[in-house]
């Protein structure tokens, strides 16, 4: 079985996010989407409300696709995360040549921890290249319409969060 891992905060998980998840879907069997718990980043949404949104929209793109679609929190190493999965392929998102520079890096040190697990970088489409969590939950909270970057579950729940 094919096993690939995204990773990522998704916090909140965006159109970019989805299409990323979409694309690398046919390239394995199970699709697990590794939801960082970082602490140090002050997430807008808890762990638990992050992963239920990936499964609420993630359970669309897993029958369509006919891969199976997993949310998995961790804390630990990405590297380690993988192996705890057992992901063959890490999958990363591109938007910019910022991005590339330190995935560049990442994936180095990744390879020395362990070669046998490969990372396949995925460019965003053009109309999400410019989205980014961070920007949208900064929208959000100033009062503007962020339908345009996620969907309509996860515009909802931003609305409740900033009223």
């Amino acid at each position: 079985m094919r096993i690939g891992l995204y990773p990522g905060t998704f916090d909140p998980i965006t159109l970019g996010h989805i299409d990323i998840i979409r694309r690398a879907s046919p390239m394995v069997d199970r699709l697990v989407i590794g939801v960082a718990i970082n602490r140090d980043k002050g997430p807008l949404f808890s762990l638990e409300d992050r992963v239920a949104m990936i499964e609420a929209e993630c359970a669309k793109l897993s029958e369509q696709t006919g891969t199976e679609i997993i949310a998995h929190p961790f804390e630990n190493l990405l590297i380690d995360c993988a192996s705890d999965v057992g992901a063959q392929i890490i999958f990363r998102g591109l938007r910019a040549v910022a991005d590339f520079e330190y995935e560049f890096q990442m994936v180095g040190m990744n390879r020395q921890l362990n070669d046998s697990i490969e990372t396949v970088f995925l460019m965003a489409e053009a109309e999400h290249q410019a989205i980014a969590s961070k920007l949208v939950k900064e929208i959000a909270r100033l009062g503007g319409d962020v339908s345009k970057f996620v969907t309509p579950l996860v515009n909802e729940a931003m609305r409740k969060r900033f009223g």
